[in-house]
């Protein structure tokens, strides 16, 4: 993939989309580690956390790259990211970390929470660089900073905004597709930059969509059900 064509901005857009909608995590994960320190040295584990929890997701994300060239696993993370994107779109996640009351101890729970976490993350900008390391790094150069600075600020927008949680579905549910279409022995079947490769990426969209679409007007009449008793 060469520098700054199409198809290389396309996958960086992708990349930042999907590192910003997957912040919620960051910024909860920093928050609840760093809520009982003073505030002078709140601002210290925000940054060397952040440091040394990008510095794990390069190493991850890297080797990802690198295994989903295996035969069928591109295949099985296209499926795996498809499960991803319907559960975004459903789930209300849960936290659990106990806040530390040194430096030290609140950097090593937010770079040990944060890459157990970040799976989603990573599988998600390994199927969108399409094998180039240089995206992974670029993508994470150009959202880390709007994610340690801006993560509270963009969680209020997801709440007040919820379209933009679609978005970010979507455009895993795209990379899923282009995962699965990818996959070596799927190649003759979907060639590349034929309609039928397009219709499959599209098709995983509206799945998506539409399932967490179901699924929050399903959760919405429970609710309902539960007030009106």
């Amino acid at each position: 993939m060469d520098l700054f064509t199409t198809e290389f901005l396309t996958a960086l857009i992708s990349i930042v989309i999907i590192d910003l909608v997957l912040a919620g995590d960051n910024a909860i994960v920093i928050g609840l580690a760093a809520r009982n320190l003073p505030k002078e040295q709140q601002n210290k584990v925000i940054f060397w956390g952040t440091v040394g929890a990008v510095v794990m997701r390069v190493v991850a994300t890297s080797a990802v790259v690198w295994l989903l060239k295996i035969p069928g696993l591109l295949l099985v993370g296209g499926i795996l990211l498809l499960w991803i994107s319907c559960k975004l779109l459903a789930d209300d996640k849960g936290h659990e970390i106990e806040a530390k009351k040194t430096v030290f101890q609140a950097i090593q729970t937010i770079i040990i929470a944060d890459t157990v976490m970040g799976l989603d993350n990573v599988l998600a900008v390994a199927g969108a660089a399409h094998g180039n390391y240089l995206l992974v790094i670029l993508g994470l150069v150009i959202s880390v900073p709007i994610i340690v600075w801006g993560s509270t600020l963009f969680l209020r927008l997801m709440d007040r905004f919820p379209w933009i949680l679609y978005v970010g579905s979507g455009v895993l549910a795209w990379t899923a597709g282009g995962m699965l279409i990818k996959e070596k022995f799927m190649k003759p079947y979907f060639p590349s930059g034929s309609l039928l490769s397009y219709g499959v990426q599209v098709l995983a969209v509206l799945g998506v969509l539409a399932w967490g679409y179901f699924q929050k007007q399903k959760s919405k009449k429970a609710t309902d059900e539960v007030q009106t008793s």
